[in-house]
């Protein structure tokens, strides 16, 4: 078995072993620990378990979800306050997400310990040559600090359309012109779900490609970003191991769309 196929492998799995389901208007929404939800219940008392699911209704719905974010947030529970809102989106009864038709915002850095869904873009960017840039995450990240990362990746907030934060991570991350970064091409999208020390990562990603020419050099424009990296297609899949799961599993799967197992 390659490499590639041994790494995808080891890709972290969901259990909702223990987790209780988070309703919203009666619509599969998230996940909880049952630490959260005595952490929930002790703020207001519409966090009820009942049937090993929380189902929260109303006109004040987004009120509720603000307030208990603040709370697990005051109380260590969530780290990382970005001050940035993600869509929250619920399942229809076939396990699909409409992104479309947000219940309500949030913010980003609760989605985790709530189990929600939220969005990525991730950009495999390459040279004419074939070889691959990586960038490394700073150490100040709140999550995966240091390890390597697609050239670009982020998250999308409400109301930001896919290719234009595609192309605004390329500019803060990498300093990708317009004039480049216009050329993206979205290939796949993959959605990735598994336990975290800090709740449920449930995510769709949204898998770009990005041609660069041949002596362009990214330059990071955030601080979010600590070194870029040339690597041949054959160091990258040796790397797989040392990047984020979400970013691992997009480049993984790029190199065997190009044929390296």
């Amino acid at each position: 078995m390659s490499c590639i196929a041994d790494y995808l492998k080891c890709q972290p799995q969901f259990s909702s072993k223990n987790l209780i389901r988070l309703r919203l208007e009666q619509q599969a929404a998230g996940w909880l620990e049952q630490s959260t939800v005595q952490s929930l219940f002790a703020l207001a008392p519409e966090w009820r378990v009942v049937d090993s699911t929380i189902n929260l209704n109303g006109a004040d719905l987004a009120k509720q979800l603000h307030l208990a974010a603040q709370h697990l947030h005051d109380n260590g529970l969530i780290q990382g306050w970005r001050h940035e809102n993600y869509g929250v989106c619920v399942e229809n009864i076939v396990d699909e997400v409409d992104f479309t038709k947000p219940i309500c915002a949030l913010e980003r850095a609760s989605f985790r310990r709530f189990g929600l869904v939220s969005r990525a873009v991730h950009i495999n960017a390459y040279y004419p040559d074939g070889s691959i840039c990586l960038g490394r995450r700073a150490k100040t990240k709140s999550i995966d600090p240091y390890l390597l990362d697609n050239m670009a990746a982020g998250g999308i907030p409400i109301d930001e359309d896919i290719h234009d934060c595609a192309i605004r991570e390329l500019f803060e991350e990498a300093g990708v012109p317009h004039a480049i970064a216009k050329d993206i091409q979205l290939i796949n999208t993959v959605r990735v779900q598994r336990n975290e020390i800090d709740g449920t990562h449930d995510e769709v990603l949204y898998c770009f490609d990005l041609a660069l020419p041949e002596h362009f050099q990214p330059q990071n424009q955030d601080g979010e970003v600590a070194a870029f990296y040339r690597f041949t297609p054959t160091e990258v899949s040796e790397k797989l191991s040392e990047m984020t799961w979400d970013a691992g599993r997009v480049t993984a799967e790029y190199l065997l769309r190009h044929g390296w197992r």
